[in-house]
């Protein structure tokens, strides 16, 4: 944290709306980091899976276990494939709204900034 010169801090009175964007700006910062870590969870889990589906591939027997939850379940290896591919898909389909959400939040951030360095100066870290 930077320390700002007196000359250079704003004598701006703090109002109920500047306020209220600081906190909007605070919140959103913290749903940001949140879902970067969400994303790392869902990528490891991608990985995961391409290991598994590519170890399908180089089984040669019909039968396999598949975990789901706490459960093992035996199944054909081309239901086994198909479970993987499903997936993917849906977690490919979660990255993608986690990448919408990630940069309508920056954009919202950048409105904010805007507004507030606009306000305070150089006096608020954001």
């Amino acid at each position: 944290m930077q320390v700002v010169p007196a000359e250079e801090e704003s004598d701006a009175e703090v109002r109920r709306e500047d306020q209220d964007n600081i906190n909007r700006f605070a919140r959103l910062n913290a749903r940001l980091h949140e879902l970067k870590a969400e994303r790392e969870v869902i990528e490891k889990s991608l990985e995961r899976l391409d290991d598994a589906s590519t170890e399908l591939m180089m089984a040669s027997g019909d039968k396999v276990m598949l975990l789901i939850g706490e459960s093992f379940f035996d199944t054909s290896e081309e239901d086994a494939t198909e479970f993987c591919e499903q997936e993917v898909e849906r977690m490919q389909g979660l990255l993608d709204e986690m990448e919408t959400e990630e940069e309508s939040i920056v954009q919202e951030q950048q409105k904010l900034k805007t507004i507030l360095y606009g306000r305070f100066g150089k006096s608020i870290q954001l």
